[in-house]
């Protein structure tokens, strides 16, 4: 199931724990685990900045969310 959660995070878009937990036939609790899970594997880090608001983030023009939350990116590996 991680394989098919990087995959749906590989789409340029932005996605709420609801609408990947629905995708994947899951919880967003458990996307929440998987989303730490590929996190301390390496694939994804956390964008900082958003516990302050979106004014200084680069995402704030793609991101869903209208406050503070957790916002993860994909890590370019080789």
């Amino acid at each position: 199931m991680l394989e098919r959660l990087l995959n749906l995070l590989r789409a340029p878009r932005t996605h709420s724990l609801a609408d990947l937990a629905h995708a994947l036939d899951t919880s967003p609790e458990m996307v929440q685990a998987m989303l730490e899970d590929l996190e301390r594997m390496g694939y994804l880090r956390q964008v900082t900045g958003c516990a302050q608001g979106c004014s200084g983030c680069s995402l704030k023009n793609s991101c869903i969310s209208a406050g503070p939350t957790r916002i993860w990116a994909l890590v370019e590996r080789h």
